[in-house]
């Protein structure tokens, strides 16, 4: 069997070390980095330990768990950027008086 690569002559038992692209799956991290530092910083940690999930599980070839890491990153990301403003005017408007 020939390489299709380089045409060098293996065994016919050899695996031709040509391997499929991994998939693309967003890790979040950046939105969830920003919505800490701006916004809710309980929820938005939660966000980072998932974020940070998402790269090892695809190079271990864990592709849902890489998914569900990057989702579960992505909504907690979001609840940390809704909770920012909420708690802000909650803070606004008892600090009124």
């Amino acid at each position: 069997m020939y390489c299709q690569a380089c045409g060098h002559e293996n065994s016919d038992d050899a695996s031709s070390g040509i391997r499929e692209p991994r998939p693309h799956v967003p890790n979040h991290l950046v939105s969830a980095i920003l919505a800490t530092i701006f916004c809710c910083l309980p929820t938005g940690i939660v966000a980072i330990a998932y974020a940070a999930q998402v790269n090892g599980k695809l190079i271990y070839g864990d592709y849902s768990g890489a998914k569900s890491a990057s989702d579960s990153a992505r909504t907690w990301a979001i609840v940390s950027m809704a909770m920012g403003p909420v708690a802000g005017a909650i803070w606004f408007f008892v600090n009124l008086s």
